[in-house]
């Protein structure tokens, strides 16, 4: 498996994790508690795949990066929270400083 296809997976896990912790309120309920401990699970096991061939610093900035985004993206659809402008600024700092990585960090796995 790619260390992008694993680090997707990882991102898209720790997403659905995050936004059935919210749902578990303190882990009362125990559907999103599993669904928390689950993909938290498959999240930090595809972490460590990409992990064999990525360097950690560029596959956390990554991960916290996309995973910020999905997640701010999923608390307003499901859970209707709201973000202010500069939150919104700063998220957005956080998606430019992961495109440079990308686009012109040799460190990152290409």
């Amino acid at each position: 498996m790619s260390a992008y296809l694993s680090l997707t997976i990882a991102i898209v896990a720790e997403v659905i994790a995050t936004t059935a912790l919210k749902s578990s309120q303190g882990f009362t309920r125990l559907l999103p508690g599993l669904i928390v401990v689950a993909g938290y699970g498959v999240s930090f096991y595809c972490l460590a795949l990409t992990l064999r061939t990525m360097p950690t610093s560029v596959a956390y900035a990554i991960w916290s990066g996309v995973g910020l985004v999905l997640i701010t993206l999923a608390a307003w659809l499901i859970h209707h929270q709201r973000l202010d402008w500069p939150a919104v600024a700063g998220i957005a700092l956080i998606v430019a400083g992961v495109m440079v990585i990308n686009l012109f960090s040799s460190s990152a796995a290409h």
